[in-house]
């Protein structure tokens, strides 16, 4: 697989439950050149939506929308039963509370991410995937649509006509057949620094990524996320900035033309 020249590297915010978690966001943001933002259903307010878009202006990073099932107790984690209407709603409502407070801030949205389980379920359904991308022509065919490499969504962002970008995580364990592994399993979330740092340069450099049971995957993918809550978070990153720069790999921000 061609190795890469640049990455994204994308950070889920908007989400912090307390101050010393909106410092951690907040300090991350010189790392990253994405952002997700979360829309006050899963995680978050208005109020925090407006702050984040402000710091995140202040870094010029690309800055999307990360709408959540509303399930505030389980951070949007928990699978539950959804049908096509219900997500197309969801996602038209969430992602239009970011964007009218994003005109408010001067800025104009870039792409699309799904959070938690609503991402994990699209990822392999493809009417809840077709909901999601048919959502976001009604809204800004201009908006870019993030699923996991592989995954449904991209499948139907595609065929929406919508530009897709494909993830890969740098801090979560992989299954055999390219999810991920779930949250509730133990050794689900990676944050030792060279595991991560490994992970992070096989992806880029070769494409592949290890599973947890030992299966090589063959992964394209357009930007990487670490997640903030992962501990740990701001050595991470720092160490990846750290890295792509030896290795001679550009970091920008998932917009930026080629």
């Amino acid at each position: 697989m061609t190795r890469l020249r640049h990455i994204d590297l994308n950070c889920d915010v908007g989400e912090a439950a307390t101050p010393e978690q909106r410092d951690v966001e907040a300090r991350l943001m010189p790392y990253v050149t994405s952002v997700n933002i979360a829309c006050g259903v899963h995680a978050g307010d208005a109020a925090l939506m407006r702050s984040t878009i402000q710091l995140a202006r202040q870094y010029d990073l690309a800055i999307g929308a990360h709408p959540g099932l509303p399930d505030r107790e389980s951070r949007g984690r928990r699978e539950l039963p959804l049908s096509q209407g219900f997500v197309l709603d969801l996602i038209l409502s969430q992602v239009s509370d970011l964007m009218t407070i994003g005109q408010a801030e001067g800025i104009r949205l870039s792409h699309v991410k799904p959070h938690g389980a609503l991402y994990n379920m699209a990822a392999r359904d493809p009417e809840l995937a077709d909901a999601i991308a048919a959502a976001i022509v009604q809204l800004n065919r201009r908006l870019i649509l993030i699923g996991s490499a592989g995954s449904e969504l991209l499948t139907s962002g595609r065929a929406h006509g919508l530009a897709v970008a494909a993830e890969g995580f740098v801090d979560r364990a992989y299954q055999a057949d390219g999810r991920l592994v779930p949250r509730t399993e133990a050794h689900a979330v990676l944050h030792d620094e060279s595991t991560v740092l490994a992970r992070a340069h096989a992806l880029v450099h070769d494409g592949t990524v290890v599973a947890a049971n030992g299966t090589m995957l063959h992964l394209h993918i357009d930007t990487l996320c670490l997640h903030g809550d992962t501990p740990d978070a701001l050595r991470l990153a720092h160490a990846l900035r750290t890295m792509f720069a030896e290795s001679g790999i550009s970091v920008r921000r998932l917009d930026h033309a080629d």
